[in-house]
This record gives C-alpha cells, structure tokens and sequence, in this order.
C-alpha cells in the first residue's frame, strides 16, 4: 500500500471534523511538508524562465560538441542547442569557450531548448562596429561569400560588403579565392538607417605600404641600384613597385635598341634590377632606367668604321623623311630619303624600304661624340650623272615621263635620277596655258628636246615646243593688220569673244564693242563672221580683231567721197557769191561819186 493511502486512512480512522480536513494533502497526495519543498522548487524552476526573456543577451558555455551542433549551457534547467553554422566564422570553436546566445525557441518538439548565437551578435554587433569605425581598430572578418562588386564578410555577427577595390592594393581577378577565410578588416563606412557596413583589407595593406614607403623614401639616392617588381605596363613606360615605392621606366630607358612596346623586354610580375635616374624634391616620382646598367652600345662600336665604309643593318622606323637603320645592337644610323634614290623629284621613303628588311648602305657622316652617324644607299649604284654630256648633249631629242607639276612648269624623268625642267613657255607655241595639267597629266610620256645642261648645278632644261616649226613666223604675214578672214566666235562674255580661225593654232580676241553688226545686233557665241585684224604682236601671241571695223571702213569711204563732193559744190558756189558781192561794192562806190558831184 503507498504512503498516500496508509496518510488518508489515518486521517479518516481519526474521525476528524470536516472543517478540519486537509484537502491539499488530500488532492495531491503530499503532505505539508512535501507541499512546501515542491513549491520552493518550483518559484525556483519558475524564476529560471522569468529571466530568459526574448531580447536578452545572455553568456553560455561549450560543454560539448557534435558533428552538427554545440551544447551550451546557460545555467538553465536544461542546456541549449546552436547550429555549428553560426560558428562558421569561428572554426576555432571547442568546449569550455564562453559565447553570447539568446533564447530562439524555449522548447522545440523534442523539449530541446533552441538557443541563436548569430543574433545574440547581431545585437551586439552593432555597438561593436560603430565602436570600430570611430577608433579605427582592426577586426577579424569572415568572408562568407562572393556578391556582385565584392564580397560579404561577417564582423561579429553582422554582414558586411567587401568591395572589389578594397581588397588589395592590385586589381583582384578571382574573388573565389578569399570564400571562406578569415582576414582582418578596417571598418571604413556605416549607414545606420539602411544597416548597412563597408570594410576593407586594403586600407590595412595601404597603411603598411606607406610605413615602408617613407623608409624606402628617406634612402633614395640617384645613380642607387634596386630591384623591383613589374607591376604595371603601358605603352609609354612601365611602373616598378620597388617594395611599396612605385617608379616608371620610360620606353627609352629600357633598353639602348629601339622599343616598340615595353612588354617585348618585361612582363607582368617580373622582377628586374633598376637605377634611379631623378626624383622630385617630394620623391613621389622616381623615374628609373635599365638600360643605364649596360654598357653604351657605341662604346662597343669599332673604332676602325669610318666614312665610305659599307654597312648592313636592319630598318626598325620608318618616317616620310628616311628610315633609321640599326647597324650594331642599339646603333642605328638614318638613311635620309634623298639618300635613297638619285631621282631629285620627292618621293617617301616608303617607296624604297620597310620596316624589318636588311639593308646596304654606305656611311656618310660618322660622329662618335654625338653619336650620331648618316647613311646612303643610292652610293652604291653608279651616278646616272656621269658622262651626262655624252648621254644628252643640248639639241638631242628624248622621251620622257612627266613625274609632277609645279605652277611655272613640268618635272620630267629621262631616267632613274635625271629630271629635267620643261617651262610653261616651252610646251606649245599657240596654246596659252595658265598651269602644265592643262596640258598633259602625270605619267604620260612627252617628247622632248635639251635646251640647257648645267653639270655643276646638276640642272637640265628641256623643251616640248621647240620639236616643231615655230607656226608664228608664217602667222606674221597671213595674219597682218588690216587682212580680213573668216571666223567663228567660240566663246562670248562681258569683255568680247575668242575668235577661232581656220587655223586651229590660232585664236583671236574681239572686243566687245567691235562685234556689233551692221543692224545693230551682236555676234553671239558660235556664230560665223568676217574679222579685220587690227593688232598682231607675234612675242605675246596676240591678235586683236574687229568686226564692226568691215562695214564702218565701207560708211567712211563713202563718208569721204560724199564729203569730197560736196566740198567742190561749195567752192564754185562760193566763187560766185564773191563776185557777185564784189560787183555790188562797185555799184555803190559809183553811186555815192554822182551823189558827192550832185552837190
């Protein structure tokens, strides 16, 4: 029989009075004293719980740890539970370290109690953080993942964003790399109203560079010799960090031969020995040099090379002007485009070379203290002015190739470096011509004749028109002053019009005033009329004519015979009138006589 039943029969063997009944001991099988240690264990149990409440940041302990899970006991009737993930950014984690937790779930399905490390961080993470922004101290972050721009890192809790730029002080190609480690970080912006936190790594990296730097600064010398890392190449130079120091090496210091591009002597990443050439007064830019650690190639060039000596090299440019040829390693010699060809008409230098092929050439002018030294390659082929006399004595005939114009006449080649001038004047005897395109075109093949040579001056005078009679001599008497001809006006403006006549080679001018007609009209263009010539002028080509001159010489001659006529009629009318007039003198002098003898 249980005790509860052996107390109850007692109380009822008793006969106590009802009043007197005890009916908590009755309903719960207790008696007082076992009541009262139940109730003082349960204000205690009841206490424990009042205490967890939801906001509550609380410290537990690691008592033990599963594959999935930490056990955590926070002094309550039963220990927590906390995912292992919340611990990611702690891989360290083992039993007896003390972590923050909150209260996620009293009681799951199981009667487990859910704790949360994660938010027992997040609320505190934010004090922490705006504390870290303002002393600027360094804290361990967890990158958790890679996002658009950069990356997500865990700060006591709190995410957050990593950008690409502020990772390290070098573009960072592959993010992948840094999921999943823990690096220390500089809290370097918050946004309370959006939650939001930026951080960087390569602040932590400046901030170290530039301890170094000042170091390295403070050591500078010029003529020093470091070695460096290449950290970046453009197409003027490249950048050298020499241990957070940064100095650019020209293009032209890189090498003594010519450099097309820096990346055909160096490369990303490559470490390379340096001489300080110059710096500011700040020392914030170093320009350095590589090719100073080598020997002048100049130096090394024999000293038996003199003017006249033949060379071979390779062209690395080329200008419109010449090319520069490399003769030795880091010697190169120009071959001016005059040089190239005998033709004294203007070519490029394209038209003879390129870049890369090997040539010959003979040295012109050699200056080792300048180092500077010009090259020809037409002296290696014979002078087409030799024996010039011989090939084209004055008066002898020849084709040539009109090669370019100028306004006061036309270049032609006779042969690979003989060019000879032909003068506006001397391309046609009738034609006047105002530039030599009117005429002929380049290219075209031309029938000449040598008018002048000069040796000296290495100048040849030709002549087109001189191949032909001079028409102008015959023009003399069949066009004279006063002749008349038969014309056709080809062209008419304000001034006159251009008179064609039968022969071609000839082309008069008519006034505008002298090509009025008999009715009073004018000869308009095309059409066919007689002209008088009133000039000719065999120098200049000139002969002026007049239409209206045919006709008005007909007006005068009849004109001066009218006239003429009329000129007889007068003086025998006036000889009668004389007499007449005389006669009437007389008669008068006889009548005053009578009247004077009357009185």
């Amino acid at each position: 029989m249980s005790k509860e039943t052996n107390s109850a029969e007692v109380i009822l063997n008793q006969n106590v009075a009802p009043e007197q009944f005890d009916w908590d001991s009755f309903e719960s099988g207790l008696d007082a004293d076992a009541r009262k240690e139940k109730s003082d264990l349960e204000e205690i149990y009841n206490g424990s719980l009042s205490s967890l409440n939801d906001n509550d940041v609380i410290t537990g302990k690691v008592v033990r740890l599963t594959d999935k899970e930490a056990i955590v006991d926070i002094d309550f009737k039963s220990e927590g539970v906390i995912s292992l993930n919340e611990f990611r950014y702690n891989p360290g984690l083992k039993v007896g370290d003390e972590v923050e937790v909150m209260v996620d779930r009293r009681e799951d399905k199981t009667g487990q109690l859910q704790l949360s490390h994660r938010k027992a961080r997040t609320l505190k993470a934010w004090d922490r953080v705006n504390e870290l922004h303002e002393t600027g101290e360094i804290v361990n972050g967890f990158v958790k993942s890679r996002t658009k721009g950069g990356m997500i890192v865990d700060v006591h809790g709190i995410e957050a964003f990593l950008p690409g730029s502020q990772i390290d002080v070098k573009p960072i190609k592959d993010y992948d790399q840094f999921v999943g480690k823990t690096m220390e970080f500089k809290v370097v912006k918050i946004n309370p109203e959006f939650k939001n936190v930026v951080v960087s790594h390569k602040a932590l990296i400046e901030a170290d560079i530039e301890g170094q730097k000042k170091e390295i600064i403070a050591q500078l010398e010029k003529g020093q010799v470091l070695e460096g890392t290449v950290k970046n190449i453009t197409s003027y130079g490249v950048f050298i960090d020499l241990g957070g120091v940064d100095g650019l090496i020209h293009i032209t210091d890189l090498s003594w031969s010519r450099v097309n591009h820096p990346s055909e002597i160096l490369e990303d990443g490559q470490t390379v020995k340096v001489v300080i050439l110059d710096f500011d007064d700040e020392k914030t830019r170093i320009q350095l040099g590589m090719k100073q650690l080598e020997a002048h190639p100049w130096d090394a060039l024999s000293a038996d090379l003199k003017v006249g000596d033949k060379v071979k090299g390779k062209v690395v440019v080329l200008a419109d002007y010449g090319a520069f040829v490399e003769i030795a390693p880091g010697v190169e010699g120009l071959i001016h485009v005059s040089e190239m060809s005998w033709s004294t008409h203007l070519r490029s230098a394209g038209d003879f070379v390129k870049v890369g092929d090997e040539v010959e050439a003979e040295v012109l002018t050699l200056d080792r203290e300048d180092r500077k030294i010009s090259l020809g390659m037409k002296q290696l082929s014979k002078d087409p002015w030799e024996n010039i006399e011989a090939k084209y004595p004055v008066a002898s005939k020849h084709v040539g190739t009109v090669r370019n114009f100028t306004n006061f006449g036309v270049f032609v080649e006779l042969e690979e470096g003989i060019d000879g001038l032909i003068y506006i004047s001397d391309l046609s005897w009738t034609k006047k011509i105002k530039h030599p395109s009117e005429f002929c075109a380049v290219g075209d093949k031309l029938d000449v004749v040598v008018l002048e040579l000069d040796i000296q001056a290495r100048r040849l005078s030709l002549g087109h028109k001189q191949l032909t009679e001079n028409p102008w001599d015959k023009f003399e008497t069949k066009y004279a002053e006063g002749t008349i001809h038969a014309g056709k006006a080809v062209e008419v403006h304000d001034k006159g019009a251009s008179v064609q006549f039968e022969d071609a080679e000839v082309e008069a001018f008519c006034p505008s005033r002298l090509l009025e007609k008999e009715d009073g009209s004018k000869i308009k263009k095309g059409e066919d009329a007689q002209f008088k010539v009133i000039e000719f002028n065999k120098e200049f080509k000139r002969v002026v004519v007049s239409h209206t001159g045919i006709f008005r010489d007909e007006e005068k001659k009849n004109v001066r015979e009218s006239s003429n006529n009329r000129s007889n009629n007068t003086s025998s009318s006036s000889n009668n009138e004389e007499r007449s007039t005389l006669g009437d003198i007389d008669a008068l002098a006889e009548l005053k006589r009578k009247m004077e003898e009357g009185k």
